[in-house]
């Protein structure tokens, strides 16, 4: 008796803490709706960093006008918490390819948080048509000599895309004198920028009047490198088990047309999903090659797809 007295008391516990739990969990009523919005949520502002730069060049925060501009893309980025959980998951994946390659073409590491304002890390294609993760309009990347066409678009090779970026940043760099005026550049044009210059008499991005999305274009890449670079500071929490991995690959060459890739693919143990996963640079679903030009096919080492 004494036992079943024991267990009889463990249970009405367990009940009485089921309820707690339930009435504090229950959605609010007209009664307690603001008392539970105290309480249960909260959004702070958040303090500026008291120095801040791009690729070493300082921001001027000691300036009202470029610290309202600074805290606006802080807070938007803050808060938008799924995108910056996603940000950092394909960042784990994509940034240790993409950092060697700003340093082989020789761009500032802070360069890898341009792409991702650009495009998220994502292959993706703008409503502008700007595609790849780098987001280069079509005429632009015929200009620096990208293949693109109906069966091979190099915007979304990320090394030739890479290499491409670094060539137009540098001489954006070389004409305005700055990383930070380049990469306004890149959003802009160097037609575009060059006008404002023209027009205002000013050579800093940061005194120069411009249209809304390029005056908060660098100040967005600010928030992401200082956003990505102090998960924690900003309430961002992960373990290295949830961000995305690199698959590792090694490559093949092609130097001739393809009838059929999903046939072609077939000895590697994949399938045409995985193939265009790994070379979303390949545009249909066969390879024209008249010329015999040579491509490398990104394969993907055994064991890694099931």
């Amino acid at each position: 008796m004494k036992m079943i007295g024991k267990i009889g008391l463990g249970i009405l516990i367990i009940a009485a803490s089921a309820l707690s739990i339930h009435a504090v969990q229950d959605a609010p009523t007209d009664e307690n709706f603001e008392k539970k919005l105290v309480n249960d949520y909260n959004v702070y502002a958040l303090p500026l960093p008291e120095k801040m730069d791009f690729a070493g060049e300082p921001v001027p925060l000691h300036n009202p006008d470029i610290r309202e501009r600074m805290d606006r893309e802080l807070l938007v980025n803050t808060y938008w918490q799924s995108n910056g959980l996603l940000l950092f998951k394909r960042a784990n994946k994509y940034f240790p390819q993409i950092e060697p390659l700003l340093k082989k073409y020789g761009l500032p590491d802070d360069f890898k948080y341009l792409a991702v304002a650009e495009s998220g890390l994502e292959y993706q294609s703008s409503p502008a048509g700007a595609s790849g993760i780098w987001h280069f309009m079509k005429g632009t990347g015929l200009e620096y000599g990208l293949e693109i066409n109906d069966y091979v678009d190099e915007r979304y090779n990320l090394e030739k895309a890479t290499m491409v970026a670094a060539e137009y940043l540098k001489s954006a760099k070389n004409k305005f004198g700055s990383w930070t005026m380049a990469a306004a550049a890149y959003n802009a044009g160097v037609g575009g920028m060059n006008k404002q210059i023209n027009r205002q008499k000013e050579t800093s991005y940061y005194d120069l009047l411009l249209n809304d999305e390029t005056s908060r274009y660098v100040f967005r890449i600010l928030a992401l490198k200082e956003i990505m670079t102090h998960p924690k500071q900003y309430g961002f929490n992960f373990r290295e088990k949830d961000l995305y991995t690199n698959i590792p690959t090694y490559k093949v060459k092609v130097d001739t047309p393809v009838e059929d890739w999903a046939e072609w693919v077939k000895p590697y143990g994949i399938n045409y999903k995985i193939l265009k996963l790994h070379n979303p640079w390949l545009r249909d679903t066969y390879l024209k090659n008249s010329s015999g030009k040579e491509y490398f096919i990104e394969i993907p080492e055994k064991g890694y797809y099931q």
